[in-house]
This record gives structure tokens, C-alpha cells and sequence, in this order.
């Protein structure tokens, strides 16, 4: 007996295209949640530069966490990767459907899980780990295969990026100030987005394929006050992407020409025509 999270539909889908449940698998892992409070004030000397490497930064620059992003894909990919080998076990040959979930749990702990359905194609021989692993829908999955296109595996980007509210940006953002920009918040945003995608192309990269799918992008924002002004705030932003990179297995082909179909007429009217045409 084998259990599955797939739908109706997406069973059949994941059937017609030549592969089978052969259970629910789960991955997890539970990260100590210091790490989580952020990057250090960029307007402070020694906050983390984009590899977690000492360095200064005047108020006003956007920071960035190497070292926080980092732990928050070893955590992820930590999770992902105990899937695989429970899909491996199964005598799995890949994961459809994997969803990734971050909760809290209690004493500042952080559970990062994936869950999914690992599938088999019937009379393939499998190995030690899950050979590919995808966060799309059943249907989805059978419309990659159908066109060419294989799951690689599931891909992320992350960043974490704080800016310093200096008093230029303050002052844009007070209530007085009219519709106007926040241009220190839209660079935030602008500078996050790009280095979670410029990851996600990376990993892409790591895992052999030639483009990705994105199924989720995710923004969080948050104010706190700043480590190192006393009386002043700091925001940050947290971008993840997360998609399936695919690679392609096929090339499609010229359409091969159908054969002529022969409609005949089905009303007595048409078919007495018919007749009388044929005998003239």
C-alpha cells in the first residue's frame, strides 16, 4: 500500500505519462533561530558583506547576509535532500509536487520541511538518491514530459538585504511628505529581488539545467530598530524564489502529415444527392 498527496487529476496525469506513485515522502530540518534576526545595520562598521566578510558601510547603503542567506539554503536544501533519500528508499526515481514550508517551533527554532510524492517509471532500474526532484503540479509535470522537457530539481534564491533609514529617506517617508517615492525603500527592494535571482540562476547552473520554472516568489519586510543609532530604524527584506530547473531531453520534430478523411453525408437529402451525382 502506498500513500500520495497527489489529486485525482494529478494521478492521472503523472499515469499517462508513464510513471507511478510509490508514496509520500518527508524531509526536515530545524535551524536555531539566532541566526534569523537579520543582517547587522549597514551605516555600522563591520556589517556582513555579501559573503558574510567584514566591512564598512555608510548609513544610507543597502547591506546584505551572506552568512544569514547561506544557513537559510543549507537548512532548505538539508530538508530537500532527506526527501530524496526517502524517495530513494521507496525505490523512487524522482519527486512531483514538493512543497516547502518554514514554521516556528518553540526555544527559537526555526522547521524548514519538503513534502512531496515520489514517483517511479515501471521497469527502470533506480540508485541510492532521487534523480530528480520538482515543486510543479502533476499536470504540470506530465506537460513538461510531454513536450521534452525533465525536471532537474527544485531550485532557490535567497537574499536578505537592510537598509539604514537615514534622514533623507525618514523624511520621504512621513505622512506630510505626499505621494512621493521612498527611494532608499525601492532601492532595498530592487537590490534584494536581483541578488535572489542572480542565486537562483546559480543554482540552476549547479543542478545542470538549461532554465527554470518559477512556481513562488516570496517578499517579507520588516522594521526594527537600529544595533547601532540609538533611536533610529532599520528595514530589511527577505526575497525567496523558488521554481524547478528542467533540462531538455527531446527536440521536437516536424508534424508528420495526416492522412485525407472521408466525410460522407449523413442526412437523407445530402445522401440522395450523393447518389445521384455518383450516377451521373
Amino acid at each position: 500500500m502506498w500513500g500520495s498527496a497527489l489529486d485525482g487529476q494529478e494521478f492521472a496525469a503523472v499515469r499517462g505519462v508513464g510513471f507511478e506513485p510509490v508514496g509520500q515522502v518527508f524531509g526536515a530540518a530545524v535551524y536555531a533561530a539566532g541566526w534569523a534576526g537579520g543582517p547587522t545595520c549597514p551605516g555600522a562598521w563591520g556589517s556582513a558583506g555579501d559573503r558574510g566578510a567584514p566591512g564598512p558601510a555608510t548609513h544610507g547603503d543597502v547591506g546584505s547576509s551572506g552568512l544569514l542567506v547561506d544557513a537559510m539554503f543549507q537548512a532548505r536544501q538539508a530538508a530537500i535532500d532527506r526527501m530524496s533519500a526517502e524517495c530513494a528508499a521507496l525505490g523512487g526515481h524522482g519527486v512531483v509536487g514538493v512543497r516547502l514550508t518554514r514554521g516556528s517551533l518553540p526555544l527559537d527554532g526555526l522547521d524548514f520541511t519538503a513534502t512531496g510524492t515520489a514517483v517511479r517509471a515501471p521497469g527502470a532500474a533506480h540508485g541510492q538518491r532521487a534523480l530528480f526532484t520538482c515543486d510543479v503540479s502533476g499536470q504540470d509535470f506530465a506537460k513538461l514530459i510531454t513536450a521534452g522537457w525533465v525536471p532537474a530539481g527544485v531550485t532557490l534564491g535567497i537574499s536578505v538585504g537592510s537598509r539604514h533609514d537615514d534622514r533623507r529617506l525618514a523624511g520621504q517617508a512621513r505622512w506630510w511628505s505626499g505621494n512621493v517615492e521612498v527611494s532608499g525603500w525601492t532601492e532595498l527592494v530592487n537590490q534584494s529581488r536581483h541578488d535572489a535571482r542572480h542565486r537562483l540562476e546559480q543554482d540552476v547552473i549547479r543542478l545542470g539545467g538549461e532554465g527554470v520554472v518559477i512556481t513562488a516568489m516570496k517578499m517579507r519586510a520588516r522594521e526594527r530598530n537600529c544595533p547601532a543609532t540609538v533611536g533610529c530604524h532599520d528595514h530589511s527584506v527577505e526575497v525567496t524564489l523558488t521554481g524547478t530547473a528542467i533540462a531538455r531531453f527531446s527536440r521536437p520534430g516536424p508534424t508528420p502529415a495526416s492522412p485525407a478523411l472521408t466525410v460522407m453525408p449523413i442526412s437523407s437529402q445530402r445522401r440522395q444527392a450523393a447518389r445521384a451525382s455518383r450516377t451521373r
